[in-house]
């Protein structure tokens, strides 16, 4: 891991956070590689004992936020709220109809990623 090129950015929370240092590696490298998503940056959530990753998709200005985490964690509600809070503090939010939303990167042993939407409160789902 050590030899990556993304480790230098890596290593501070990688460090700070071994046990979802993991998750953070795969998750953040499937974004900028794979994904290619630019404006990439990372967002240290202490109260879940992670970082978290931002950055737009190619082709839009919405900036989206993965919290990766693995397939054996087990979350709580309030582990999640926490990661709500930080990202989407009170005084930032607009008053738009679009509920804020981040992406759980949820990784397993065999390297597999899913990307799993969580909004705040009840939420329609587009049709």
């Amino acid at each position: 891991m050590e030899r990556h090129p993304s480790y230098p950015v890596l290593a501070p929370y990688i460090v700070k956070y071994p046990r979802a240092a993991g998750s953070l590696f795969q998750a953040y490298n499937d974004i900028v590689y794979a994904q290619e998503w630019t404006d990439v940056k990372l967002i240290d959530l202490e109260a879940c004992g992670r970082a978290a990753v931002s950055g737009k998709k190619q082709d839009t200005d919405k900036t989206l936020y993965v919290v990766p985490c693995s397939l054996q964690e087990s979350l709580s509600f309030s582990w999640v709220q926490d990661a709500f809070t930080v990202l989407f503090p009170p005084s930032s939010q607009d008053s738009s109809d679009e509920m804020p939303f981040l992406y759980l990167g949820i990784t397993s042993p065999d390297s597999s990623l899913v990307y799993y939407k969580l909004s705040q409160g009840i939420v329609k789902p587009s049709v």
